[in-house]
């Protein structure tokens, strides 16, 4: 399906050091080098995203996107959400699929982070 595309290195650059799972937090450092929206919100640029499975069992909002600054760390909370898991197939890298909306404009619809069998959908707002 053309409106799917299956994003990598074109519009993510995912830091290979950049990925850590536990066994209840994960996070990936990625850069997101043209806009993309996240439930609603416009992202670019360098961000953390952290699932954490004990807010996921508690009903809370599980995935939180930070800006990301390589000097400082985490900075202010960009958007969070309750996500919608999904088994997959485990993968390498961290993994992003993405729709075309209007002209020029992405949807981030579900992201898997490296090392992990889940993948986490995006809710639409």
């Amino acid at each position: 399906m053309k409106s799917r595309i299956l994003l990598g290195a074109l519009l993510i650059v995912v830091c290979a050091a950049g990925t850590r799972a536990s066994s209840t937090r994960q996070w990936t450092i990625v850069n997101f080098v043209d806009p993309v929206q996240v439930k609603g919100e416009l992202i670019m640029g360098a961000v953390m995203i952290v699932h954490d499975d004990v807010k996921m069992s508690k009903g809370e909002p599980c995935t939180t996107f930070y800006r990301f600054d390589r000097a400082k760390g985490p900075q202010e909370e960009l958007v969070s959400f309750h996500c919608r898991p999904a088994q997959r197939t485990a993968v390498t890298t961290t993994t992003f699929t993405i729709v075309s909306t209007d002209p020029g404009c992405r949807k981030l619809v579900e992201y898997q982070i490296a090392g992990d069998s889940e993948g986490h959908g995006v809710p639409e707002k």
